[in-house]
């Protein structure tokens, strides 16, 4: 019988909320699962078993595990009866035996687990039985600190399995056990990052994107899709908001000296975007700044920036330099649909010279000739709403 072996690390320390946690990624699991044919997974003392089926190939299996957050590492495994009243192995180290001898490998060993502690041979008790016999059977030495294969064995209460690979999951917590965000998201490369980011961290992410329409095509609208079409692969469902925004960068350009534009413009982004997080009841605000990165990112612009919402503004990239946004981009998917040409609105009416220090009292004093109710309202009244499924 062919299993999946799914493992994680941070939800094994939660206590006593061990098991809500389990539970949430279960029915990740099955969701993400959902018309593959496999309706088998359950949680497992420190794991979580996926029974394989006929028809499912293991690339669908790995697609969608790899893009499970919570599980750290996986295998493909199989599985042999035990019994703690008969401690007997000799069909375990046969089964092994069997599916090793057509591999080129010269040294082994073996890493075995036991679930059930009551199971009366030790986890070394194992390894070295296995070992032994495999040793006897076909010539190959052991090697604990380089072998060329590594033979993983899991003992749970009635059944022993192995396996001969593990494979690396994406880590972090279940989607949706950390609550709802929103995020400000462009078509460039540092907001899908940061929203990938905080999914990782168990949040569920709503996508906000402001675009330049009616003074700039649908080029960034159609690339946020695309990048939001990649990322609920991770989340299974997500909103879109698109959000318009040329006229009120226009109304802002034709009151604010143009150092200001930018900060004013980042600030309005604000206030819209917390009103449609309140509506996804959403606890924080997201964004892909990155500290020094361009103007509104330095830390007198993030200030004052900051002094909108009552929401939190989380910058999961702030510490992070380009190069390593656009290593994380390209490892998640999504750097090549990001670096697609497109016509975005913080191209729009952007003064040659912004500052890179304003302070909060000028921009108020600036912000006192606008009509700032209207224009939220404005942006809220224009807005188009997305949803998005996997699979």
């Amino acid at each position: 019988m062919h299993v999946a072996l799914l493992h994680y690390h941070e939800i094994a320390l939660k206590g006593r909320n061990r098991g809500f946690f389990e539970q949430r990624l279960v029915h990740h699991l099955r969701s993400a699962f959902r018309g593959t044919g496999i309706d088998q997974i359950e949680a497992l003392p420190g794991r979580v078993r996926i029974t394989l089926k006929e028809g499912v190939s293991w690339e669908t299996v790995q697609s969608r595990v790899q893009r499970t957050f919570g599980v750290v590492n996986f295998s493909l495994a199989k599985g042999v009866p035990i019994s703690r009243k008969d401690p007997n192995l000799t069909a375990l180290c046969e089964a092994i035996r069997k599916d090793i001898a057509p591999l080129s490998f010269q040294t082994f060993r073996l890493t075995t687990k036991r679930a059930d502690k009551r199971f009366p041979k030790t986890s070394l008790d194992v390894d070295r039985e296995i070992g032994a016999h495999l040793c006897q059977q076909t010539g190959k030495r052991v090697n604990l600190g380089n072998p060329d294969l590594t033979i993983h064995v899991e003992l749970l209460t009635d059944i022993a399995y192995y396996s001969l690979e593990k494979e690396r999951g994406p880590g972090g917590l279940p989607t949706g056990i950390s609550g709802t965000v929103a995020c400000l998201t462009s078509g460039g490369i540092d907001s899908p990052v940061a929203a990938y980011r905080m999914m990782k961290r168990g949040c569920k992410v709503v996508f906000i994107h402001f675009h330049g329409r009616p003074y700039l095509s649908r080029a960034s609208e159609e690339k946020v899709k695309d990048l939001v079409t990649h990322l609920t692969r991770y989340q299974l469902r997500s909103r879109l908001y698109l959000v318009p925004f040329g006229n009120i960068q226009r109304a802002i350009v034709l009151d604010a000296p143009p150092p200001f534009r930018v900060v004013l413009y980042r600030r309005m982004m604000m206030r819209i975007a917390e009103t449609l997080a309140n509506r996804e009841h959403a606890w924080g605000l997201v964004t892909g700044d990155s500290l020094g990165q361009v103007a509104s990112q330095t830390p007198e612009n993030l200030q004052v920036i900051s002094e909108v919402p009552q929401l939190p503004i989380l910058r999961p990239l702030i510490g992070m330099d380009k190069q390593e946004i656009t290593e994380q981009a390209q490892q998640i998917g999504t750097f090549e649909t990001s670096i697609e040409p497109d016509q975005d609105c913080c191209t729009l009416f952007v003064p040659p010279h912004p500052s890179t220090k304003s302070r909060l009292d000028e921009i108020e004093h600036i912000e006192q000739t606008f009509a700032i109710p209207g224009m939220v309202q404005e942006g809220i009244d224009g807005t188009e709403v997305m949803d998005f499924q996997f699979p």
